[in-house]
Order: C-alpha cells, then structure tokens, then sequence
C-alpha cells in the first residue's frame, strides 16, 4: 500500500503543469467606510516540488474598488488529490494593505488539465482544422 502511495504522489510531481485560481476576497469589516470585496484570476507557477508533492507560486493583483486594489503573493497548499489521477492546490491569505485595510480569503484551484487532452492532442485538431 505504500508503494502505491508513492506512486499516486509521483503522478503530482513536478512535471510542467499550472493551475488556475480564481475568487474572492472576504468583504472588509465593519470599520470600513464603505463595506466591499474583490476579485482575482491568475494562473500559478508550474509546480515547484517540496517532498513527494509539489506546490504552485501565486501571484496576483484584484479588481479596483472606488480606486483601489491589492496585491498578493505566497504558495499553494502541496497536491491534493481528488481522483482520477487528478489533483487541486487550497490557497489561502492576506492581500497588501491599501485604503487602510486588507482583505483574506480562501480557494482553491482548478483542476490541472480537466480535459485530460494533452497540448499535442490540441494543435492536431487544430492543424486538421485548417
């Protein structure tokens, strides 16, 4: 049982793989002026391996509110699996501070490769295509 541990864990190593990462940011509490949230989308590192898993560098900039925006920078969770061969990263943390606050939030990404399609299957189609 353990080999097949490794294994299943080997299958998350560090091959040329990104996620995306898209969410919220928690809404900014009650001593704000003006109570609001933001969003973001990026797309994380290739997977940077840490013992027998990986983890994915995340950057990002949200949306602006009322002429503001925050930042943030750090790492995913290392590999979670969810079967199928198939794993998702949890993401949580802290934006900068800008207007005099921050924000947290909570996420995780979206499963690398959902299709199961490898790029080479992708330019083929395409290359029949035209």
């Amino acid at each position: 049982m353990t080999t097949n541990n490794r294994n299943r864990n080997e299958d998350f190593e560090c091959n040329d793989h990104v996620h995306e990462i898209t969410g919220s940011t928690s809404f900014v509490d009650e001593r704000c002026e003006e109570p609001h949230n933001h969003r973001f989308a990026t797309i994380g590192s290739t997977a940077i391996r840490t013992g027998n898993s990986h983890v994915h560098e995340v950057e990002f900039t949200t949306d602006t509110h009322e002429n503001h925006e925050h930042e943030f920078c750090g790492r995913t969770s290392t590999a979670i699996a969810v079967g199928q061969n198939r794993h998702t990263h949890f993401l949580q943390g802290r934006t900068t501070r800008n207007d005099g606050h921050t924000h947290e939030f909570r996420t995780t990404a979206l499963i690398e490769n959902p299709t199961r399609r490898s790029f080479r299957d992708i330019d083929n189609d395409r290359d029949r295509r035209f």
